[in-house]
């Protein structure tokens, strides 16, 4: 009897280690498409946060009021890079953007003064912007002349971004469809090499509760074995991603990337457990002649 478990045993190691790797390689390429949602995202807040709000200045405007009004857009906690933008400082970029012709035509410096800043992604929509403009206007009456933001990248953008993040959506529930059913088959396969193991159980008087629980510990640990060998797989991917491509870097987030760990490694588990668990349920209510 001792040797029947013995070469049981050897005869199932095989089926999970095969198992166990089938899943691993799922999760991993679950976790590159999700690596790539995550700096699709990122990418469009990148282009969200480099565009600039121009609030222009009226010329009358008190140096007292618009430090009110450069302090008071700073205080915002959607606002970045707030900067005052005195003449000589607009002459200067004018300057260096374009061509100084204008020189020769004008003696005063045409340019008006302005507070330049930048918005957090989720703020970057047309009516945010509209919201903040009304807001400064009607706090700050007389100081400012125009509130200025490109109008048309800014729809564009948020356009691009909105329908790329669809389509990444809909990618990844297949995707992850997918996912649920290629470990439930793996799984399946690896069982079915112990379907007469968990019928003798049964039949010398082993409740279900006693087959199941070693099988369901070790559905634990091989989905938890497929996750880590999953993730360590996708963290050395994007090392080599972003050796290759340093442009990747600026867009690396590690936050965004260990939720996306905890996902998968939550996947392997449930998935695996599930699928087990289902599997010995089956067996155990099938005829013994229906195993052949």
């Amino acid at each position: 009897m001792a040797q029947f478990g013995k070469a049981t045993t050897k005869r199932n190691k095989p089926s999970y280690a095969y198992a166990i790797i089938g899943i691993a390689l799922v999760l991993f390429l679950f976790g590159i498409v999700g690596w790539f949602f995550l700096n699709l995202r990122k990418t469009g807040d990148y282009f969200k946060e480099n565009i600039q709000v121009h609030t222009y200045l009226n010329r009358d405007a008190s140096k007292k009021r618009i430090d009110s009004l450069t302090e008071y857009i700073k205080s915002f906690k959607y606002t970045n890079k707030v900067e005052y933008v005195n003449k000589k400082m607009a002459i200067a970029r004018w300057n260096k953007e374009n061509d100084t012709t204008w020189k020769m035509f004008l003696n005063n410096n045409p340019l008006p003064e302005s507070i330049d800043f930048y918005v957090k992604a989720t703020y970057v929509n047309q009516d945010s912007l509209d919201v903040l403009s009304n807001d400064l206007q009607s706090s700050f009456p007389g100081v400012i002349s125009e509130f200025q933001f490109p109008t048309e990248t800014v729809a564009k953008v948020s356009t691009y971004v909105r329908i790329a993040g669809i389509v990444f959506f809909i990618v990844a529930l297949l995707l992850t469809i997918l996912v649920v059913f290629s470990i439930d088959n793996t799984i399946r396969l690896a069982m079915y090499s112990n379907r007469f193991l968990i019928k003798t159980m049964q039949m010398v008087g082993a409740t279900r509760g006693f087959i199941a629980k070693p099988i369901n510990k070790k559905a634990v640990w091989n989905g938890l074995a497929a996750s880590v060998y999953a993730i360590i797989a996708i963290w050395l991917t994007v090392i080599l991603i972003e050796s290759f491509l340093p442009d990747f870097k600026l867009l690396h987030d590690n936050k965004g990337l260990f939720v996306l760990f905890f996902i998968i490694v939550l996947l392997g588990i449930i998935i695996s457990l599930a699928s087990t668990n289902r599997s010995v349920i089956k067996y155990l209510r099938m005829k013994l002649d229906d195993l052949y």
